[in-house]
Order: structure tokens, then sequence, then C-alpha cells
């Protein structure tokens, strides 16, 4: 990896120098910091700024490692995707980290971890969503602050109970990811193939996982079993213009009886997978004895009540009016009166879904 490779994905002329080079690489959000990495490692010049504006990514990247640590340590959460493909890079060209990506073997840890995330962290948004309905996953995304909140992306992670979401209508819900290592990281890029078009980064994620020892037809089986061979197949073709493919040039070629089979597939009939999103109501003090999230039917809306939120669900989106807020805090006021045990009382397990769908 280097500024060559940088200047073909980026379509700038090497002779434009390294102002055009950065300007350009401010069009993927995270990218600028690996292009000041590559542009130090060569000597370019640079003033305190540019400097000041490295280290804010090289400390944000230190963060989040810590913070996976912790929570691994804690509550059993591991870091998917973005950090792990942190660690095929060379110490001197960091990876961008636009986000921490954890999954959680259950809910109840997905909420321990929610629950340090919010003690030990600034965070000021706090997003969660619904996946399926039994079994139900969630999802949830906090942010807070970068050390300059107008130029710097704020610090995200998000804590699921799935690993992969699919694509909502043909992919479906993967909820656990197993496989060595680099494999991990080949199919959650992959993933990402299933919601946008991929990126110049993208490329680069492949070029640094091209060394691993790859086995081409174990590898092949196991990103079809995950129903993304297509997906990865796009991926490969992409990287191979710019970079040496490596063992992945094999995983490649095995792939292609793949990709077939897996598009008849999505032809079949399925049923979309509509995610419900929760608007934010209120902001609570941590409920420490809740495990998991309470579904409140509340005439012809659901509130969710959650171990540090409560949010009025709809359909992801779309936000709720005015009258239909203004009922949900009504609701959310009865029951603070009526819980049995007070509002912070801890719910039952097995909840099912109120009967109001």
């Amino acid at each position: 990896m280097n500024t060559d490779l940088l200047h073909r994905l980026l379509d700038v002329d090497p002779a434009a120098g390294p102002v055009d080079l950065l300007h350009r690489a401010r069009g993927e959000r995270h990218l600028p910091y690996l292009v000041l990495a590559a542009l130090a490692r060569d000597g370019v010049r640079m003033g305190r700024h540019a400097r000041a504006e490295l280290q804010r990514a090289r400390d944000r990247a230190e963060c989040y490692a810590a913070v996976a640590r912790d929570l691994a340590d804690a509550t059993g959460v591991r870091p998917i995707r973005d950090l792990p493909l942190a660690g095929y890079y060379p110490p001197d060209l960091p990876r961008p980290l636009a986000e921490l990506g954890l999954v959680s073997p259950t809910e109840a840890t997905l909420w321990q971890a929610v629950n340090r995330l919010v003690t030990d962290h600034p965070v000021e948004s706090v997003e969660v969503t619904l996946f399926g309905e039994r079994p139900r996953h969630t999802a949830v995304t906090l942010r807070w602050p970068g050390e300059d909140p107008l130029l710097d992306p704020w610090y995200q992670v998000r804590v699921a109970t799935a690993a992969l979401t699919g694509d909502l209508a043909t992919v479906p819900v993967r909820p656990y990811l197993a496989a060595d290592d680099h494999v991990e990281c080949l199919i959650a890029l992959a993933e990402e193939g299933l919601g946008r078009a991929f990126l110049a980064g993208d490329v680069i994620d492949v070029a640094q996982l091209a060394g691993q020892p790859f086995d081409p037809v174990e590898t092949a089986a196991v990103v079809a079993a995950y129903r993304l061979a297509p997906e990865a197949a796009a991926l490969l073709d992409l990287a191979a213009e710019h970079v040496p493919l490596g063992s992945l040039r094999d995983v490649r070629t095995v792939l292609e009886t793949e990709v077939a089979p897996e598009r008849r597939r999505r032809r079949g009939r399925h049923r979309p997978l509509r995610p419900r999103h929760g608007t934010l109501l209120r902001r609570t003090v941590i409920r420490h004895r809740w495990d998991e999230a309470l579904l409140l039917p509340a005439g012809d809306a659901t509130l969710l009540l959650t171990p540090v939120a409560d949010y009025l669900l709809g359909p992801e989106g779309t936000r709720p009016t005015a009258s239909e807020r203004a009922a949900a805090l009504a609701a959310l006021s009865t029951w603070d009166a009526t819980a049995p045990g007070g509002p912070d009382r801890a719910p039952c397990t097995g909840l099912s879904e109120p009967r109001h769908r």
C-alpha cells in the first residue's frame, strides 16, 4: 500500500501533487486519514494542522481498540469487520475506522455492553433497531463527539445480536460468524456490498488481506454458505483491477461456480424483513437490573423500554407525528405510575410481541 495505489484508486494524476490527492480523498469520509499517513510515511511536508488531524485519527483507533478489549473482557462481545481488518495494516499506515462494530452472543450481554459505554463515555445518541420478531435481533448504535466535533467524525459504536443482517429482502439475518479471522474479514467486507457500491477503501482492505493463507475451496464454500458469493466475486474483481490478489485469486476462481446458484436463490419468493426503528422519547437512569428490553403496547403503537432509554417503535425511515409522540409519552407516564416495583423494575423474561399487530 503506497501513494501510487492511492493515486490510481482515486483517479488523481501523481503530477498534481499531494494536495489534490488529499482533496479527492475527502470524498470518502475516513480515507483522508490513510492518505495523510501515507504522505507522512513518504516524508511529504505537512503543517501542524495536518499532523494534528492524523494524530486524532490514531487516537480514535486506539480508543476503539481499548473499548473493544474492555467490553470483550467484561461482557463477551467481540469486534467484527473494521477493527479486525485494521490488524492487517502496517503500523505506520493505520486503517481508518469509521465505527467500532461489535457482535453480542445474547441480548443480555448487548445491554451490559451498552450500559458500560454509556457510563464510561460522553454518549449523546443511542439509536435502537429491531430485526424480526421471533427470533428478534437488536442493534444499538451509540455516538459521542470527537475531539473536534466539527472537523472529526463522531465516535460510533454499534453493538448487535446478529453478526450479519443481510439485505432485509433476499439475504436473511445470519446471527453467527465463525471462521478464521481473515476469512471473517472477507465475509464482512462482502456483506457491505449488499447495501452499497464498493469503494476505494474496500480495495485497500483486500490488498491487506491478500497475503493471508486463504484455502480456495474452503473459503469459497464458507462465503457461499453465508450467501455472499456474488458480492465477494464483485469485490475481488474490482480489487484485481488495482492490486495483486495473492491467494485470493484462486478463491475468486472457485467462487465462480457459486455465484449463479446464489442469484437463483435470491429470485425465489421471500418475505421481506421490515426493521423497526426506535424514536427516542427519553433517556433514563441506567436500569441496572434489566437484561433485556421491554415491548409495551400503547394503543396502535408499540413502546420499546430499554435499560438506558425509552423509544416509540416504527418502520425504519419514518418519523412519528406530534400526536403519536404525545400519546407515547402519556403511555410512558402511566407505566411509570403503575409498573409493579416502580418504573425501573426488571422486565419478565420470555416476553412476546404485543398482540395488536
